[in-house]
């Protein structure tokens, strides 16, 4: 019989301590005319030296060895390469022991004495097709399952608003930039504390990648609990800085983030910057850019951080909104001088949404910018809004 020309070279190891025997399954395969190498060993030791060495792609076991019978043997081998496939030999009346074999693991079995090329043919193909099918299927599900248990955590460690009892109401949209990912370096939350002000972070940590999303969420959790824990402002800001540069990979990893103290009773809002924008103050279908007192991003320069509280009385019925550079850093236009939308643009596209509020104002923006960059900028995005009646 002569084998495809697709076929692949077979190695094989034989299993057999009868020298007889290891002749008649040597000249079988010669008969066969698949491109294959042999190796035989005559005992279980050997042949785990052999194949944790060299590896083989089929095992042909003989179950009756000078140092191992039965299943013994067909567990050594296992261990030492999962992926092999392995065909057990038996003789005429050790039937049942092949289809033991066969329900712990092996591939399939032969019985010596009634075993043609062409059925030793078929049976290692389909033995060592079957084990990479059973291979690929066993990866697949690794895969699948981490990424279904990775989706979770990241999903649990994106914050749920904290605002119960505040009139105050939020909403958020998060993008990463990174494909197939639920978490990127950009971060934001917002609580109310038991004096009923409502506190709000949002932020960006420099560079892309897994690190960049963790150190993003431990600042995150960081802020709330030192948030909810009493503190504020500056001594807040320097708190965050050294957890930053306790966690951050690499090792001059930086930090922009704006946080905010509103008080919806008393209509007054400070906000500290720290290299980041400024939020907008939403009124009337309009949005203006509210001034404040820069500083510098956490982790540039440690310890020398100075940030000043910047206060703003607002009007009743309005909103604010929050955001990170990926909503306003891609270009404002699919032509190849298309000038970066910034926030003058950004404003336009508040002014352009017809007094939307809320998940539709966050879902217009993030879709507006998407078109209008065409695609040619995948960074984070990050958007809070906040709004008080």
């Amino acid at each position: 019989m002569n084998a495809p020309l697709l076929d692949p070279a077979y190695r094989v190891l034989l299993v057999e301590d009868d020298p007889g025997d290891a002749l008649l399954v040597e000249e079988l395969l010669l008969d066969t005319g698949l491109e294959h190498s042999l190796a035989w060993q005559q005992t279980l030791a050997t042949a785990v030296r052999h194949l944790s060495t060299n590896g083989a792609d089929c095992v042909l076991l003989d179950l009756n060895l000078p140092d191992a019978t039965g299943m013994s043997a067909l567990g050594a081998l296992q261990t030492v390469r999962p992926e092999t496939a392995i065909i057990v030999l038996t003789g005429l009346d050790e039937s049942r022991a092949g289809a033991l074999a066969v329900a712990n693991g092996a591939q399939d079995y032969l019985v010596k004495g009634q075993v043609s090329p062409d059925l030793l043919t078929r049976v290692i193909r389909y033995a060592v097709h079957r084990k990479q099918a059973e291979r690929a299927a066993a990866e697949l599900r690794e895969n699948r399952l981490r990424a279904h248990e990775n989706t979770r955590l990241e999903r649990g460690l994106l914050p749920t608003p904290l605002l119960h009892g505040s009139p105050v109401t939020a909403a958020t949209r998060y993008l990463p930039g990174r494909e197939r990912a639920l978490l990127g370096g950009d971060f934001l939350d917002v609580v109310r504390t038991p004096d009923g002000t409502v506190h709000a972070v949002i932020g960006d940590v420099s560079g892309h990648g897994p690190d960049e999303a963790a150190l993003g969420v431990c600042l995150r959790i960081t802020w709330r609990a030192l948030t909810l824990g009493g503190h504020r402002g500056s001594d807040l800001l320097h708190l965050l800085e050294e957890v930053l540069i306790a966690e951050r990979v690499p090792a001059d990893n930086f930090a922009t983030c704006t946080i905010l103290e509103l008080r919806p009773d008393q209509r007054e809002l400070t906000v500290h910057l720290a290299g980041h924008h400024p939020p907008l103050l939403l009124s009337g279908g309009t949005a203006r850019e509210l001034p404040g007192s820069y500083g510098l991003a956490l982790g540039i320069a440690p310890g020398l951080g100075d940030w000043q509280p910047t206060r703003h009385a607002v009007p009743a019925d309005s909103g604010l909104l929050l955001y990170t550079d990926g909503l306003i850093e891609g270009h404002a236009g699919s032509t190849p001088d298309a000038q970066r939308l910034g926030t003058p643009g950004l404003i336009g596209l508040i002014d352009a949404a017809g007094g939307a509020t809320g998940d539709r104002l966050l879902s217009y923006l993030v879709d507006r910018a998407r078109t209008l960059n065409a695609g040619r900028h995948s960074d984070d995005m990050a958007l809070l809004q906040i709004r008080w009646p």
